[in-house]
């Protein structure tokens, strides 16, 4: 049975409110070093590490949106931390929506949103002296609670997908490569993305030790991909070595690991020697993995929304045959 708590449960009086961005890059970036201090790959290990819980992005329970951006690492590290059984979260208020109530005591998991807003004294000068007005960015933090930490909450919310069956060959990764519209050539023994040829070369299949790991190899180059001046347009031209090299390594590691999660795709990770120019690049810049979770979750997107449209298409022609 359900029941109301008397007082909120710790963690929710934060939950509106707006707080100086520095702090909260700080503090968000200071929790992913943690992590790759010691030792654990926040975008690796959330099925690996909890026995109950298959891949997936973590999404809410409620809306069935999935998260995005930095959000994804900062609530897999939650399920890495407690072990929780699923990928699902709410806030206080939609547990309470959703006919249950979050578990007296339970501490939340802070997530993070960032916007930008128009001051009203900056409306007036730009309708004054003429031009745009300039908006101010801001960042605020929320809470949320897995749903294993909520009661009594009605069946039906949004479930964890069930993970795929043990397969080498994977077909819905085999239409996102395709959908993609990128050159794909297998071959030799290296993986790589040759930005001024637009194209992705990755060995073949059985040379991996781990079958399965060829598609998060896939996937990462892919990513690295999106980058190209006619897709998502990022800075490509990094010299091996280099802070810039590093960051785009980042991005494409997460985008692997994202579209992974949403393929219901259980790899291994592959990139473990670029930990310490990680680490480099996270220690000198607070907003550093803000941006690369922010660009590899929009280049999952990209990717994803290829692979949507190439499944519409072809439902069209049968239905017109």
């Amino acid at each position: 049975m359900s029941r109301s708590p008397k007082r909120r449960a710790r963690g929710e009086a934060a939950g509106d409110c707006a707080e100086p961005r520095g702090n909260l890059y700080d503090e968000v970036t200071a929790r992913i070093i943690a992590e790759l201090e010691a030792g654990r790959v926040p975008w690796v290990q959330p099925w690996g590490s909890a026995a109950c819980v298959g891949p997936s992005l973590p999404r809410n329970a409620l809306t069935g949106r999935s998260y995005s951006g930095v959000n994804v690492l900062l609530l897999w590290g939650a399920v890495i931390a407690h072990g929780y059984p699923s990928q699902s979260w709410l806030t206080f208020r939609q547990a309470r929506e959703a006919g249950g109530c979050v578990i007296k005591g339970e501490r939340g998991q802070t997530v993070v949103y960032a916007d930008r807003f128009t001051p009203e004294a900056e409306k007036v000068r730009a309708a004054r002296e003429g031009g745009e007005a300039k908006a101010v960015p801001f960042l605020k933090r929320f809470t949320v609670f897995n749903i294993a930490q909520c009661e009594g909450l009605r069946p039906g919310l949004a479930l964890d997908p069930a993970p795929l069956p043990e397969r080498e060959i994977v077909p819905v990764a085999e239409e996102v490569i395709a959908a993609s519209g990128v050159e794909f050539r297998i071959g030799g023994d290296k993986a790589f993305y040759v930005p001024s040829l637009d194209f992705v070369q990755v060995p073949p299949q059985p040379a991996f030790f781990d079958q399965v790991n060829y598609y998060r190899t896939c996937l990462h180059e892919l990513t690295h991909a999106t980058g190209h001046a006619k897709r998502l347009g990022r800075d490509l031209a990094n010299a091996f070595g280099s802070p810039g090299y590093a960051r785009e390594e980042l991005v494409a590691e997460l985008g692997s690991a994202f579209l992974c999660a949403a393929l219901g795709i259980v790899p291994t990770v592959r990139h473990a020697d670029y930990l310490g120019s990680w680490l480099a690049v996270l220690r000198e810049d607070n907003r550093a993995i803000f941006r690369a979770a922010s660009a590899a979750s929009k280049a999952a997107d990209w990717l994803l929304a290829r692979h949507r449209e190439a499944s519409a298409a072809q439902v069209a022609e049968r239905i017109a045959a």
